[in-house]
Protein backbone atom coordinates (compact mmCIF):
# COMPACT_ATOMS: atom_id res chain seq x y z
CA UNK A 1 0.00 0.00 0.00
CA UNK A 2 1.27 3.84 -0.85
CA UNK A 3 -0.04 6.92 -0.13
CA UNK A 4 -0.39 9.19 -3.19
CA UNK A 5 -1.38 13.05 -3.09
CA UNK A 6 -4.84 13.65 -4.75
CA UNK A 7 -3.32 15.78 -7.95
CA UNK A 8 -1.24 12.42 -8.26
CA UNK A 9 -4.06 10.09 -8.12
CA UNK A 10 -4.69 8.27 -11.59
CA UNK A 11 -7.61 6.36 -13.60
CA UNK A 12 -7.33 2.79 -12.64
CA UNK A 13 -5.53 3.28 -9.74
CA UNK A 14 -7.34 1.07 -6.74
CA UNK A 15 -8.08 1.75 -3.18
CA UNK A 16 -6.90 0.88 -0.10
CA UNK A 17 -9.35 2.23 2.41
CA UNK A 18 -12.94 3.30 1.78
CA UNK A 19 -14.58 6.78 1.60
CA UNK A 20 -17.87 8.00 3.06
CA UNK A 21 -19.65 11.04 2.68
CA UNK A 22 -20.73 13.15 5.54
CA UNK A 23 -23.86 11.16 6.53
CA UNK A 24 -21.59 8.01 6.72
CA UNK A 25 -23.04 6.56 3.37
CA UNK A 26 -20.23 4.55 1.32
CA UNK A 27 -19.25 6.58 -2.06
CA UNK A 28 -15.58 4.01 -2.72
CA UNK A 29 -14.88 0.58 -1.40
CA UNK A 30 -11.87 -0.80 -0.71
CA UNK A 31 -10.39 -2.23 -3.91
CA UNK A 32 -12.58 0.26 -6.04
CA UNK A 33 -10.50 1.21 -9.34
CA UNK A 34 -10.32 4.76 -9.73
CA UNK A 35 -12.40 6.96 -12.87
CA UNK A 36 -11.67 10.13 -13.82
CA UNK A 37 -15.17 11.21 -12.40
CA UNK A 38 -14.42 9.46 -8.99
CA UNK A 39 -10.86 11.59 -9.04
CA UNK A 40 -12.71 14.70 -9.53
CA UNK A 41 -15.04 14.18 -6.82
CA UNK A 42 -12.93 12.94 -4.27
CA UNK A 43 -10.52 16.57 -4.83
CA UNK A 44 -13.83 18.22 -4.11
CA UNK A 45 -13.04 16.44 -0.32
CA UNK A 46 -10.05 18.50 0.76
CA UNK A 47 -8.14 15.31 1.30
CA UNK A 48 -4.16 15.50 1.12
CA UNK A 49 -3.95 11.86 -0.62
CA UNK A 50 -5.53 8.48 -0.59
CA UNK A 51 -3.99 5.16 0.04
CA UNK A 52 -3.88 3.36 -2.74
CA UNK A 53 -3.22 -0.59 -3.29
CA UNK A 54 -0.35 -1.38 -5.37
CA UNK A 55 -0.44 -3.56 -8.55
CA UNK A 56 -1.01 -7.12 -7.11
CA UNK A 57 -1.58 -6.31 -3.19
CA UNK A 58 -4.31 -8.01 -2.19
CA UNK A 59 -7.22 -6.23 0.24
CA UNK A 60 -5.94 -6.05 3.74
CA UNK A 61 -8.62 -7.58 6.54
CA UNK A 62 -10.54 -5.31 8.40
CA UNK A 63 -13.15 -6.00 11.09
CA UNK A 64 -16.50 -4.80 11.16
CA UNK A 65 -15.70 -3.03 14.52
CA UNK A 66 -12.92 -1.33 12.26
CA UNK A 67 -15.32 -0.68 9.21
CA UNK A 68 -17.61 1.12 11.86
CA UNK A 69 -14.59 3.02 13.50
CA UNK A 70 -13.51 4.56 10.46
CA UNK A 71 -17.13 5.11 8.79
CA UNK A 72 -18.19 7.02 12.02
CA UNK A 73 -14.74 9.43 12.55
CA UNK A 74 -15.66 10.12 8.72
CA UNK A 75 -19.28 11.19 9.45
CA UNK A 76 -18.39 12.50 13.01
CA UNK A 77 -15.42 14.90 11.54
CA UNK A 78 -18.02 16.63 9.29
CA UNK A 79 -20.36 17.62 11.78
CA UNK A 80 -17.38 18.71 14.74
CA UNK A 81 -16.11 20.88 11.67
CA UNK A 82 -19.53 22.45 10.82
CA UNK A 83 -20.33 22.74 14.63
CA UNK A 84 -16.65 23.84 15.88
CA UNK A 85 -17.11 27.26 13.28
CA UNK A 86 -19.85 28.29 14.14
CA UNK A 87 -19.86 27.96 17.75
CA UNK A 88 -16.61 30.23 17.01
CA UNK A 89 -17.95 32.66 14.70
CA UNK A 90 -20.23 33.73 17.58
CA UNK A 91 -23.45 31.37 16.71
CA UNK A 92 -25.56 28.81 18.01
CA UNK A 93 -24.42 24.88 16.79
CA UNK A 94 -26.39 22.64 14.69
CA UNK A 95 -25.79 19.52 16.71
CA UNK A 96 -23.21 19.37 19.33
CA UNK A 97 -25.34 17.72 21.83
CA UNK A 98 -26.51 14.97 19.44
CA UNK A 99 -22.81 13.88 18.01
CA UNK A 100 -22.11 13.61 22.08
CA UNK A 101 -24.93 11.54 22.88
CA UNK A 102 -23.68 9.05 19.84
CA UNK A 103 -19.82 8.91 20.74
CA UNK A 104 -21.56 8.03 24.06
CA UNK A 105 -24.02 5.77 22.41
CA UNK A 106 -20.99 3.96 19.99
CA UNK A 107 -17.94 4.19 22.54
CA UNK A 108 -19.04 4.81 26.37
CA UNK A 109 -20.95 1.59 26.79
CA UNK A 110 -18.49 -0.98 24.98
CA UNK A 111 -17.94 -4.50 26.67
CA UNK A 112 -14.56 -5.09 24.32
CA UNK A 113 -11.46 -3.32 23.65
CA UNK A 114 -11.34 -1.34 20.39
CA UNK A 115 -8.84 -1.10 17.41
CA UNK A 116 -8.21 2.49 17.68
CA UNK A 117 -6.96 3.67 14.58
CA UNK A 118 -5.68 7.28 13.40
CA UNK A 119 -6.62 8.52 9.92
CA UNK A 120 -3.82 11.16 8.19
CA UNK A 121 -4.78 14.70 9.40
CA UNK A 122 -3.24 18.03 7.41
CA UNK A 123 -3.41 21.85 9.17
CA UNK A 124 -6.93 21.79 7.96
CA UNK A 125 -8.54 19.10 9.85
CA UNK A 126 -6.28 18.41 12.85
CA UNK A 127 -8.39 20.43 15.39
CA UNK A 128 -11.87 18.53 14.58
CA UNK A 129 -9.63 15.16 14.07
CA UNK A 130 -8.22 15.36 17.28
CA UNK A 131 -10.63 16.80 19.70
CA UNK A 132 -13.11 13.81 18.52
CA UNK A 133 -10.62 11.53 19.03
CA UNK A 134 -9.95 12.61 22.45
CA UNK A 135 -13.96 12.12 22.54
CA UNK A 136 -13.76 8.84 21.92
CA UNK A 137 -10.98 7.79 24.52
CA UNK A 138 -12.42 10.11 27.33
CA UNK A 139 -16.03 7.49 26.61
CA UNK A 140 -13.79 4.31 26.55
CA UNK A 141 -11.38 5.20 29.61
CA UNK A 142 -14.75 6.53 31.21
CA UNK A 143 -16.36 3.28 30.63
CA UNK A 144 -13.43 1.42 32.44
CA UNK A 145 -13.69 3.75 35.22
CA UNK A 146 -17.45 3.24 35.54
CA UNK A 147 -18.05 6.50 35.78
CA UNK A 148 -21.66 8.07 35.71
CA UNK A 149 -23.60 8.63 32.70
CA UNK A 150 -23.62 12.66 33.67
CA UNK A 151 -19.61 12.54 34.30
CA UNK A 152 -19.81 10.81 31.01
CA UNK A 153 -21.42 13.95 29.14
CA UNK A 154 -19.77 16.49 30.31
CA UNK A 155 -16.75 14.65 29.61
CA UNK A 156 -17.56 13.76 26.02
CA UNK A 157 -18.60 17.64 25.66
CA UNK A 158 -15.61 18.79 27.31
CA UNK A 159 -13.50 16.84 24.91
CA UNK A 160 -15.06 18.11 21.60
CA UNK A 161 -15.02 21.77 23.05
CA UNK A 162 -11.53 21.72 24.34
CA UNK A 163 -9.39 23.01 21.44
CA UNK A 164 -11.63 25.14 19.81
CA UNK A 165 -9.31 28.08 20.52
CA UNK A 166 -6.93 26.24 18.41
CA UNK A 167 -9.18 26.98 15.10
CA UNK A 168 -7.58 30.93 15.31
CA UNK A 169 -3.64 30.19 15.81
CA UNK A 170 -2.57 29.80 12.32
CA UNK A 171 1.04 29.89 13.67
CA UNK A 172 0.53 26.70 15.17
CA UNK A 173 1.68 23.41 12.79
CA UNK A 174 -1.10 20.56 13.52
CA UNK A 175 -1.30 22.15 17.20
CA UNK A 176 1.04 18.99 18.80
CA UNK A 177 4.19 20.70 19.15
CA UNK A 178 2.54 24.28 20.77
CA UNK A 179 4.50 25.75 23.02
CA UNK A 180 3.59 26.40 26.50
CA UNK A 181 2.84 30.17 25.32
CA UNK A 182 0.80 28.96 23.11
CA UNK A 183 -1.31 26.46 25.11
CA UNK A 184 -1.47 29.47 27.14
CA UNK A 185 -3.21 31.19 24.23
CA UNK A 186 -5.06 28.18 23.35
CA UNK A 187 -6.94 28.59 26.57
CA UNK A 188 -7.34 32.08 26.81
CA UNK A 189 -9.08 31.93 23.40
CA UNK A 190 -11.29 28.53 24.35
CA UNK A 191 -12.25 30.26 27.28
CA UNK A 192 -13.54 33.50 25.22
CA UNK A 193 -15.32 31.66 22.89
CA UNK A 194 -17.22 29.55 25.21
CA UNK A 195 -17.80 32.60 26.99
CA UNK A 196 -20.52 33.83 23.80
CA UNK A 197 -21.55 30.39 22.96
CA UNK A 198 -24.97 30.05 24.93
CA UNK A 199 -25.19 25.41 25.22
CA UNK A 200 -22.12 25.35 27.28
CA UNK A 201 -22.55 24.50 31.20
CA UNK A 202 -19.95 26.40 33.76
CA UNK A 203 -18.63 23.01 34.45
CA UNK A 204 -17.57 22.13 31.47
CA UNK A 205 -16.24 25.38 30.87
CA UNK A 206 -14.15 24.87 33.98
CA UNK A 207 -13.35 21.55 33.23
CA UNK A 208 -11.57 22.48 29.89
CA UNK A 209 -9.81 25.18 31.82
CA UNK A 210 -8.38 22.48 34.34
CA UNK A 211 -7.26 20.14 31.11
CA UNK A 212 -5.36 23.06 29.97
CA UNK A 213 -3.76 24.47 33.13
CA UNK A 214 -2.05 20.52 33.28
CA UNK A 215 -0.72 21.17 30.03
CA UNK A 216 0.89 24.89 31.03
CA UNK A 217 1.69 23.43 34.39
CA UNK A 218 4.08 20.92 31.90
CA UNK A 219 7.49 20.24 33.70
CA UNK A 220 6.65 22.17 36.92
CA UNK A 221 4.70 21.09 39.99
CA UNK A 222 1.29 19.98 39.15
CA UNK A 223 -0.96 21.32 41.96
CA UNK A 224 -2.57 18.57 44.92
CA UNK A 225 -6.06 20.05 43.58
CA UNK A 226 -5.84 19.41 39.42
CA UNK A 227 -3.66 15.89 39.98
CA UNK A 228 -6.88 15.07 42.07
CA UNK A 229 -9.39 16.12 39.92
CA UNK A 230 -10.51 12.79 37.87
CA UNK A 231 -12.09 13.99 34.50
CA UNK A 232 -9.44 16.72 34.17
CA UNK A 233 -6.70 13.53 34.13
CA UNK A 234 -8.63 11.89 31.77
CA UNK A 235 -8.87 14.81 29.27
CA UNK A 236 -5.42 15.12 29.94
CA UNK A 237 -4.58 12.03 29.34
CA UNK A 238 -6.96 11.44 26.14
CA UNK A 239 -5.62 14.75 24.60
CA UNK A 240 -1.99 13.61 24.88
CA UNK A 241 -2.00 9.84 23.76
CA UNK A 242 -4.04 11.31 20.95
CA UNK A 243 -1.27 13.39 19.80
CA UNK A 244 1.56 11.17 20.25
CA UNK A 245 -0.15 8.57 17.70
CA UNK A 246 -1.48 11.20 15.37
CA UNK A 247 -0.31 10.64 11.30
CA UNK A 248 0.85 13.76 10.67
CA UNK A 249 1.96 14.89 7.12
CA UNK A 250 5.38 16.09 8.39
CA UNK A 251 6.56 13.46 10.17
CA UNK A 252 6.10 9.48 11.77
CA UNK A 253 3.73 8.91 13.92
CA UNK A 254 4.79 7.55 17.60
CA UNK A 255 3.01 4.19 17.83
CA UNK A 256 0.41 3.18 20.78
CA UNK A 257 3.17 0.90 22.51
CA UNK A 258 5.78 3.41 22.78
CA UNK A 259 2.98 5.89 23.50
CA UNK A 260 1.50 4.06 26.14
CA UNK A 261 5.53 3.88 27.75
CA UNK A 262 5.60 7.30 27.86
CA UNK A 263 2.59 8.15 29.61
CA UNK A 264 3.96 5.02 32.39
CA UNK A 265 6.69 6.54 32.55
CA UNK A 266 6.21 10.33 33.78
CA UNK A 267 3.75 9.35 36.29
CA UNK A 268 3.79 12.51 37.51
CA UNK A 269 2.08 13.90 34.90
CA UNK A 270 -0.38 10.97 34.16
CA UNK A 271 -2.48 9.83 36.22
CA UNK A 272 -1.40 5.85 36.41
CA UNK A 273 -5.33 4.88 37.06
CA UNK A 274 -6.46 6.66 33.83
CA UNK A 275 -3.62 5.15 32.08
CA UNK A 276 -4.33 1.46 32.74
CA UNK A 277 -8.05 2.16 32.09
CA UNK A 278 -6.65 3.32 28.86
CA UNK A 279 -4.54 0.19 28.47
CA UNK A 280 -7.68 -1.89 29.26
CA UNK A 281 -9.67 -0.18 26.46
CA UNK A 282 -7.78 -0.38 23.72
CA UNK A 283 -5.85 -3.39 21.56
CA UNK A 284 -2.36 -3.16 21.51
CA UNK A 285 -0.13 -6.21 21.94
CA UNK A 286 -2.60 -8.64 20.80
CA UNK A 287 -2.55 -12.26 19.16
CA UNK A 288 -1.30 -11.87 15.70
CA UNK A 289 0.42 -8.54 15.83
CA UNK A 290 3.75 -8.37 14.73
CA UNK A 291 6.23 -7.29 16.57
CA UNK A 292 10.29 -5.75 16.56
CA UNK A 293 12.07 -6.95 19.52
CA UNK A 294 15.92 -5.42 21.42
CA UNK A 295 17.69 -7.70 19.88
CA UNK A 296 16.58 -5.99 16.64
CA UNK A 297 14.83 -9.64 15.67
CA UNK A 298 11.16 -10.06 14.50
CA UNK A 299 8.00 -12.02 16.36
CA UNK A 300 4.75 -12.72 16.38
CA UNK A 301 2.37 -12.02 19.88
CA UNK A 302 0.39 -15.38 20.54
CA UNK A 303 -1.06 -14.60 23.47
CA UNK A 304 -1.37 -11.17 25.32
CA UNK A 305 -0.67 -10.93 28.64
CA UNK A 306 -3.52 -8.87 30.70
CA UNK A 307 -1.60 -8.37 33.99
CA UNK A 308 1.43 -6.74 31.53
CA UNK A 309 0.94 -6.25 28.12
CA UNK A 310 4.11 -5.40 27.42
CA UNK A 311 5.08 -9.23 28.45
CA UNK A 312 2.98 -11.44 25.79
CA UNK A 313 4.02 -14.78 24.87
CA UNK A 314 5.69 -14.22 21.12
CA UNK A 315 7.17 -16.65 18.61
CA UNK A 316 10.42 -15.44 17.41
CA UNK A 317 10.55 -15.89 13.43
CA UNK A 318 14.02 -16.01 13.47
CA UNK A 319 14.22 -19.65 15.71
CA UNK A 320 10.54 -20.25 15.29
CA UNK A 321 10.71 -20.52 19.17
CA UNK A 322 8.20 -19.79 21.77
CA UNK A 323 9.16 -17.30 24.38
CA UNK A 324 7.31 -16.06 26.89
CA UNK A 325 8.90 -12.35 27.84
CA UNK A 326 6.75 -12.49 31.36
CA UNK A 327 9.67 -15.05 32.63
CA UNK A 328 13.03 -12.96 34.19
CA UNK A 329 15.47 -14.66 32.65
CA UNK A 330 13.56 -14.42 28.41
CA UNK A 331 12.89 -10.67 30.01
CA UNK A 332 16.60 -9.96 30.32
CA UNK A 333 17.43 -11.37 27.09
CA UNK A 334 14.71 -9.40 24.69
CA UNK A 335 11.96 -7.22 24.89
CA UNK A 336 9.45 -5.45 23.03
CA UNK A 337 10.72 -2.73 21.54
CA UNK A 338 8.01 -1.93 18.55
CA UNK A 339 5.03 -3.11 16.48
CA UNK A 340 5.13 -3.40 12.69
CA UNK A 341 2.88 -1.30 11.24
CA UNK A 342 1.59 -0.97 7.64
CA UNK A 343 1.75 2.01 5.33
CA UNK A 344 -2.05 3.49 6.69
CA UNK A 345 -0.47 2.88 10.50
CA UNK A 346 -2.51 -0.05 10.80
CA UNK A 347 -0.67 -2.67 13.17
CA UNK A 348 0.32 -5.43 11.00
CA UNK A 349 -1.27 -8.65 11.52
CA UNK A 350 -0.53 -12.60 10.80
CA UNK A 351 -3.76 -14.37 10.91
CA UNK A 352 -2.25 -17.50 9.06
CA UNK A 353 0.89 -18.13 10.73
CA UNK A 354 -1.28 -17.67 14.27
CA UNK A 355 -3.72 -20.21 13.55
CA UNK A 356 -0.72 -22.78 13.65
CA UNK A 357 0.00 -21.66 17.38
CA UNK A 358 -3.26 -21.62 18.37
Amino acid sequence: MIFVKVDDLKVGMRLGKPIYNKNGVLLYDRDTKLTMQAIYGIKNFNLLGLYILEPAEPVPPMSEDDINFERFQTMAVFSIREDLNLIASGKKDKGLDWLCSLVIKNYGGLDRKINFVQNLRSNEDFVYKHVLNVAILSAIIARQMELPTGRVNTLVKAAILHDIGALSQSNITQSDEASPEQREAIRKKTQDILKEYMNVEEDIMQLINQMHTLYVQEGEQIPAALKSNLNANILYVADAFDRMTAMKSHEEPTSEIKAIRTLLRQEDLYDRQVVNALIKAINILYPGVCIELTNREKGLVIRENEDNIFEPLVLNFRDNNLYDLSVKEIKEAMQIEDVMKTMDNRIKLDSSLLEQYK
